[in-house]
C-alpha cells in the first residue's frame, strides 16, 4: 500500500471499502457525529474545526473531489430531508448561518439555541458520512490532525491483516470458497493439456514450459519465472497454488481448448503439428472476442488483488489495477472467510468425490 494516501485514488478507496477496517479505524479514533439515517454525519463547519481549516478550505476539497466524496458517502440535504434533520438536530446547528439562498450553511456544533427564524430560510445542508470524513482526511493535506489520522488508518489496516493472516498473504487466494473447486479440478484439465503437447505437437520436452508459458502471457501477460519473481515465490513453490480461483477457471478453458483444437488440427493434417502451427492456432484461439470479458476479469482481478492485498503491482497489468471492491474484503478477510484447510474439512466428503473422478 502506498505511503501517502493523498496520491492515491485505489489506495484510499481500498481502506473504504474494507467494512472491518472501517469498524476499527472508528472505534480507534472514537469519533462520532449526529447519528442520522443510521450513520454518523458531520458538516462542513465541524470538520473545519476538527482538522483546524477554514470552511472555505474543506469546500474546496469537495469541489476538486466531488465524484470520490459522493461516492463515500458526502451528500447534500435539501426538501423533505433538510427539514428533518433540521428538526432533529436544529438546537446543535451555529446561529450565524447563510441566508443566500444558493449557498450552504457552516455548521460547528455550539450549545447556544439555534435563531430559528435564519435556520428556517436554509435550502441545502452539506454532511459527511463517517466514509467521507476518512475520505477527506485521507486528501487534505493542509492539516496536521488529517496527517494523524491518515497514519493511525494505516497502522490500523496493517494490524488488521496480521491478526487474519499472521502476516502472510501468499496464499490469501486459498480463502475464496472458489478456490478449492477450481484447484482440484486443475489437474485434469492440466493432464488434457499435456497430453495434447506430447501426441500432436512435433517438439522436444521444452514444449511443456513454453506453452504454460504461452498461456500464462496470453491471460496475465506474464510467464510463470515473471509472476513467481513478483510473488517472491521459492522455487519448489506450485504457482497456481498462488492464484485467484477465476485465474485459475480460464487457465484451464484455455488448456482444454487449445488441447481440442490441436486435436482437429491434427485430424486435418494427418501429422504432428510444427511450433509455429501450434503458434499460429494459439493465437486463433487466444483473439476470438468472446474471451475478452473474461480476460478483462481475470486481469483486473489479479492486478487488484495482489496491488492491495500483497502490496505486489504487476507491471504489465498496471492499468487494470482497481479498488477492491467490499465482497471481495468478505471473501478473503471477512468474518466468513476460512483457510484452505478449514474449507476441505468441513467440505471432506465432497473433496474426496471430486478428486476421485
Amino acid at each position: 500500500m502506498a505511503a501517502d494516501l493523498t496520491t492515491s485514488p485505489v489506495d484510499r478507496q481500498n481502506i473504504l471499502n474494507n467494512p472491518e477496517a472501517l469498524d476499527s479505524i472508528q472505534e480507534f479514533l472514537g469519533i462520532t457525529g449526529m447519528l442520522y439515517d443510521g450513520q454518523y454525519r458531520f458538516t462542513t463547519a465541524q470538520l473545519a474545526e476538527f482538522f483546524d481549516v477554514s470552511d472555505r478550505t474543506i469546500k474546496r476539497y469537495v469541489e476538486n473531489h466531488l465524484q470520490e466524496l459522493e461516492h463515500n458517502g458526502y451528500c447534500v440535504l435539501r426538501g423533505a430531508k433538510l427539514k428533518e434533520f433540521k428538526e432533529l438536530f436544529g438546537h446543535l446547528i451555529y446561529s450565524e448561518v447563510e441566508l443566500s439562498s444558493d449557498r450552504d450553511i457552516d455548521v460547528p456544533i455550539r450549545k447556544e439555541l439555534t435563531d430559528k427564524q435564519k435556520l428556517s430560510k436554509v435550502n441545502k445542508l452539506s454532511l459527511f458520512n463517517f466514509r467521507a470524513f476518512l475520505n477527506l482526511a485521507m486528501i487534505l493535506v493542509d492539516s496536521e490532525r488529517a496527517r494523524s489520522i491518515r497514519s493511525a488508518i494505516l497502522d490500523v489496516v496493517l494490524d488488521l491483516v496480521n491478526q487474519k493472516l499472521g502476516g502472510s498473504v501468499k496464499y490469501i487466494n486459498q480463502r475464496d470458497d472458489e478456490y478449492l473447486l477450481a484447484i482440484v479440478k486443475e489437474p485434469k484439465y492440466r493432464k488434457e493439456f499435456t497430453s495434447a503437447l506430447s501426441r500432436y505437437l512435433n517438439m522436444g520436452n521444452v514444449k511443456y514450459k513454453l506453452y504454460t508459458d504461452t498461456i500464462y502471457q496470453s491471460i496475465f501477460k506474464e510467464k510463470a519465472s515473471e509472476y513467481k519473481e513478483l510473488l517472491q515465490l521459492d522455487e519448489k513453490d506450485n504457482a497456481r497454488e498462488t492464484m485467484y480461483a477465476e485465474v485459475l477457471k480460464l487457465i484451464a478453458s484455455f488448456e482444454i481448448g487449445i488441447a481440442d483444437e490441436m486435436k482437429e488440427e491434427y485430424d486435418r493434417l494427418g501429422r504432428q503439428l510444427e511450433p509455429t502451427e501450434l503458434d499460429a492456432l494459439i493465437h486463433r484461439f487466444v483473439n476470438r472476442r468472446h474471451w475478452e470479458p473474461q480476460l478483462e476479469d481475470a486481469r483486473v482481478k489479479m492486478a487488484s488483488r495482489d496491488y492491495g492485498f500483497r502490496d505486489v503491482v504487476h507491471k504489465k497489468l498496471e492499468s487494470y489495477i482497481d479498488s477492491i471492491s467490499p465482497n471481495d474484503y468478505q471473501t478473503f478477510l471477512g468474518e466468513q472467510s476460512k483457510s484452505l484447510q478449514e474449507q476441505i474439512d468441513e467440505n471432506i466428503a465432497i473433496f474426496k468425490r471430486l478428486k476421485d473422478r
